[in-house]
This record gives structure tokens, sequence and C-alpha cells, in this order.
């Protein structure tokens, strides 16, 4: 069954979330990250997605700290995202404890250089950050176009050895106006990919929607201002979409 995955953006030290990711357009929701994280594990949350919105931006990571104490508050797998352009940056997170990291930019720039991370830490802990707005993938801070699409960045970088796919639909972020159903399954049935997708979720409807797309490999969703804005009740959610055994993390 699907794994519900809660979303920890950090801009400023602070939990905020974005509308397409455009500055300016954030609303702040704690101070204090870590007591976030906390919260959402007491709530049954059985992993955790972080991304350093400032790190993202800027090409490395800038709350690196908050994330490394919510690496050690919670005991459940963190998976993070945010300016890990280089090897080194990369690397410094993965042996910092984070479970899985998310590459978006340095999979297009540096292929080789992924490739080689990919075969020192494993598939599982390194997957492919595939952030889409029409037909069109971004990358840095989802300020730059790339000439690829969806399934030609998936296609080209399964052979670095990746996965597992985020796959962050831009227009639908942070709007709670529904995910876009047809965009998803057609990319899961060109890639044959394990799929965490992310984008536009708002209600219980839309989950189960998405839940319909486990045959074709999407197995989990990242979920944010849908969750800051009591769209759903917790447990009651995570009872409903994790009935049956869990997919592998």
């Amino acid at each position: 069954m699907i794994l519900v995955i809660p979303a920890i953006d950090i801009k400023d030290g602070k939990c905020i979330r974005l509308i397409q990711g455009k500055p300016g357009t954030e609303t702040v929701y704690s101070d204090d990250p870590v007591e976030v994280a906390k919260l959402w594990r007491r709530e049954n949350a059985k992993a955790l997605h972080v991304v350093d919105l400032d790190g993202a931006l800027e090409g490395k990571p800038k709350n690196f700290d908050i994330v490394k104490k919510i690496v050690h508050a919670v005991d459940i797998p963190i998976e993070f995202g945010g300016g890990l352009r280089t090897p080194e940056l990369a690397a410094m997170a993965l042996d910092a404890g984070v479970y899985r990291i998310t590459l978006g930019t340095i999979a297009v720039e540096n292929p080789s250089a992924t490739a080689d991370l990919i075969k020192r830490y494993g598939p599982r802990r390194i997957a492919l950050s595939i952030d889409v707005q029409g037909d069109t993938v971004y990358i840095k801070g989802w300020k730059e176009g790339t000439p690829l699409n969806p399934v030609q960045l998936a296609e080209r970088t399964k052979k670095l050895g990746f996965e597992r796919v985020i796959y962050t639909d831009i227009s639908r972020d942070g709007t709670l106006s529904g995910p876009d159903l047809e965009s998803i399954t057609r990319f899961a049935e060109a890639t044959h990919m394990r799929i965490t997708f992310s984008g536009g979720i708002s209600c219980l409807d839309d989950l189960l929607r998405i839940q319909a797309l486990e045959p074709h490999g999407v197995d989990s969703v990242i979920i944010g201002k849908a969750l800051y804005e009591n769209r759903f009740a917790c447990q009651e959610l995570w009872r409903i979409a994790e009935l049956g055994p869990l997919p592998q993390v």
C-alpha cells in the first residue's frame, strides 16, 4: 500500500510552504522544524521528506545543521534534498545519517559523478529528483529549464543506477488543486521505476486516486500543505492509506 511522507521545507531556519516554489509566497508554519518532525512522528509518519529551500536556490545546503538535528530527533528515515550539487555535498549528507538524498541538478550536469555516488552508497539511498512544469524538467531550484522531458531524463539516468524517482509537479505544488493524474500515469507507464509523487494532493480522494497507480510503480506520496492546513486527520489518513504491507522506503 502507499506510503504517506510528510514534507518539511526549511527556509531561514523555519518550516514553511511555498506555492509553486515561488519566493514571496511562503507561509510560515513553525519556527522550529525539529519540533515539526517530532510532531509528524507522533502522528505515525514512517518517513519524512526534508528540503533545504535556501540550499536549492543558492546551490549548497544552508540549513543542514537543522537537518542533522531532525535525523537525531526521530527514529524514522529522513529523505533530504536542496543544494546537493557536488559529490562532496551529497556524501556529506549521507555520511551524516540522512537515509536518502534526492539529486536533480547534478544528475543532469554531472552524470559520471552521480553514477559513482550510486555505486558507492547504493540506489536505495539516492533518488532522482524530477521537477516538472508542463513537459519540461527544471533544475537549480526550479529556476532553469532543461531540454529534457521527464521520460527522457528518467531513461537517461536509469543507466546511472537510479531506481527511484521523486516526481514533483511544480505547477501544482502548494496549490491544493489536486494531482495531474494523466501526466503521472503517462510517466509511470513509460519508465517502470519506483515513484514517489508530489504536487497538489489536497484531500483523501486525491490520495486514493494516486494509490490506484500503485501497480504502475507509484508507491509513495509526499504531502505538505494539505497536512499543515489540516485537510486530513493524520492518524485516519495513514490507517486508510497504509492498510497492508508497506512498500520499501
